[in-house]
This record gives structure tokens, sequence and C-alpha cells, in this order.
């Protein structure tokens, strides 16, 4: 058994300094969920395009011509946090903000940091607190019984907070760029895989090798690696890479790495690339063309495959549908062009995405150990103040 580091203790939520307390989450916030006035009908017409309006999923930003049919619309301000009832989203209200009666909004009591306090709610698991049935939701009653750890000093929640939100601010930033890098690579597709003139349409089956996945038997799947990863559909594709879920020692039709994949079953259309040896499954194909113009295009052309689709069960298309797709191709020199520009888009874009996902590893280490005082802060070092 593991000795206790000097100076814890050992408490219902964990190890924790021994100057840290435990408290509940309804000693240290005044809910206002019912402590303020609706909005009134007559009224609500003056704050659209104004102020942003908290809904079941989150925020809409300045709504204009939202239809406010919920009774319970409250106003939320600067020093409160907001606590979706069934998404289990928590953040920080900045300026000014519509909630309707799909969240809580909280009000920390005197000696307890804001930001502190929507770092200890994003930390949280709700899962184990769900109320309810078909639409599990928070309750109020016992979401006030949650326990937290709270630091002796608002001085040394505000350096807590002071370091996690910096952290928040970087993952942001990155998350901005992420996106603004996407919006310049989709202008670039729309720009770049529009037909011109000069270029010639051919039908799919012509002019790459396609292959139809073929299901093995459930008997031969297993976890040991064991064959090859097998590939049935989106639930094996993630950030168009294939994933390894299951080995089959059955091989019915194999592909290759580098192969593009595709769904033909709902969604159908969606694109990927396999990065190893996988065997597929009926739920999609394979297609192996000499450079990566047919991979950005199909991509380009994804929203198109929902008037391809037939069936009533399952969206799907077959083997003929596929073959016969026409695809308008410039010339091999324009093509490796193309490829090479969106590629390389794409890299970067990717590059990006791995920064910001070890980021946010960062954050749940920070979160992990700052917030149950593991880690202590310096406070002579911290910007903040008591």
């Amino acid at each position: 058994m593991n000795k206790m580091k000097k100076g814890y203790k050992k408490t219902e939520i964990g190890i924790i300094p021994d100057d840290w307390g435990v408290t509940k989450l309804g000693e240290v916030v005044d809910f206002l969920d019912g402590k303020r006035k609706p909005l009134k009908e007559s009224d609500r017409s003056k704050i659209k395009g104004t102020i942003p309006y908290y809904g079941a999923s989150g925020i809409i930003d300045y709504v204009n011509d939202y239809i406010f049919d919920d009774d319970l619309i409250l106003l939320g301000e600067d020093g409160e946090n907001i606590l979706s009832r069934s998404v289990k989203l928590a953040f920080q209200i900045s300026g000014k903000c519509w909630v309707n009666n799909h969240a809580h909004v909280l009000k920390p009591k005197e000696g307890f940091d804001i930001t502190y306090l929507t770092e200890e709610l994003e930390s949280l698991n709700y899962e184990q607190y769900n109320t309810g049935t078909a639409q599990p939701k928070l309750n109020k009653k016992v979401i006030s019984e949650i326990s937290l750890a709270i630091p002796p000093t608002k001085a040394e929640q505000k350096a807590i907070a002071e370091v996690l939100s910096d952290t928040d601010n970087l993952i942001q930033a990155l998350e901005k760029r992420i996106a603004k890098k996407r919006l310049i690579k989709q202008g670039a597709m729309q720009k770049l895989l529009t037909p011109k003139e000069d270029w010639e349409v051919k039908k799919l089956g012509e002019i790459a090798d396609i292959k139809m996945g073929q299901s093995p038997s459930s008997s031969n799947y297993n976890n040991l690696g064991i064959g090859l990863p097998l590939v049935q559909g989106n639930a094996d594709i993630k950030n168009r890479e294939t994933i390894i879920r299951n080995y089959t020692s059955q091989i019915t039709k194999k592909c290759n790495t580098g192969d593009i994949i595709m769904s033909v079953r709902a969604p159908v259309g969606e694109i990927a690339r396999a990065i190893f040896k996988v065997c597929i499954g009926r739920g999609v194909c394979a297609i192996y063309y000499p450079n990566n113009f047919l991979y950005h295009y199909l991509i380009f052309i994804e929203p198109q495959w929902a008037k391809h689709s037939t069936g009533s069960t399952f969206d799907s298309v077959n083997s003929n549908t596929i073959r016969k797709l026409e695809i308008p191709f410039p010339s091999e020199q324009e093509q490796t062009h193309i490829a090479t520009i969106l590629s390389d888009m794409g890299s970067e874009i990717e590059a990006l995405q791995k920064k910001l996902a070890k980021y946010k590893q960062l954050k749940q280490g920070l979160m992990q150990n700052l917030l149950t005082g593991k880690i202590r802060l310096s406070l002579s070092k911290c910007k903040c103040t008591s």
C-alpha cells in the first residue's frame, strides 16, 4: 500500500491537502433559475440580434429570427456560470446571455472565484448525476450535493484558475486557427476542383480500380491481432483514416495501404484513407487511383451522394452506381498540381489537430493535478490577488 504524502488527507472525493476543504456545490453557489422573472413576450423582440441566447444544445449567437417559445427565459450576466441540464456543458458567462430552462444559472457566493468554479464544473463527470429516463437531465437537488475540493484561500483558487484559463486560451486560439485553415482549404477546393472547359469527363469505373467490400463471418472477429483489421463502415474511420476496432481471421476482400475507402451505406459517400492493410466489409468499398487527385475530388463531392442513395432502411449505393459515377478530370500534370496543394493544406491542418490533442491532454492532466491539490502553485509568482 502506498504511503500517503505528508500534508495530505483522505476524503470522500480522494486525497487532498490538509488545508483544503470539501464542500457541496449548493453551499458555494446560488441557483438563479427561479430568482429572476421570465422575459415577457412584449420584450422579446427587443433582444433579438443583440444578446447571445442559450438553447438546448448551446449558445446561439445573436439570434435574429428565433421564436422564443419557452416561458422560462432569463438573463445571465458577468460573474455567473451556465450548467446545462441536458448536455452536461459548463461555462462562464461573459457579458450577458439569455438562458432558457434547459440550463441552470449559478452565481458563486462570496469567497469563491468564478473562474475556479468554472474549471471545477468542467472537470466533473455528470453521467453519475443524471436523473430522468428517456431524456436524462441534471436535477438541481442532486447536483447541489456534488462534493468539490476547495483551496483555503481565494488567492489560491485564482492561481489555479489562471493556469487552467491560460491553457484554455491556447486551446481556443488553436481551434480558431484550425477553423480558419479549414475554411481556406474549402475555398481552395471550390476553386481548384470546379471543372474547367478542357477537363474530360470519365466514369469512375473506367479510370480507377474499385473493390466492393464483403463482410466476413462474425465468428472470425477477434481483438488479438489475428488476421487483418476489419473496416465495416464509418465506425472504423476517424479523421478520414482507418482505425482498429476489430480484427478478422477470415479475409474476404483486402484493401491496401493508401487506397481510398468510401462508405456505401449510411451515410453514403464519406471518404477516408487506409493507413494500413485492412479487410473491407460490405459497408465500404476500396478505390485505387495512382495519385491523390481522386481522393480530394471525392471529398469535394461528398454532399452530392444523397441523390444516388437507394433503399428504405439504409441509404446505400451499389457497385453499378459507383462505377458509373461521372468525374471530370484535368491533365495528369494538373491533377498532380491540384493534389499537391490540397495535400499540403491537409497536412498542415492535421499537424495543428495533433497539437490541439496534446494541448487538451495537457489540460486534463493539469485539471487532475491542480484541482485536487496534488500540485500546489506558488502564489508569489502568480498574477492573482486575494
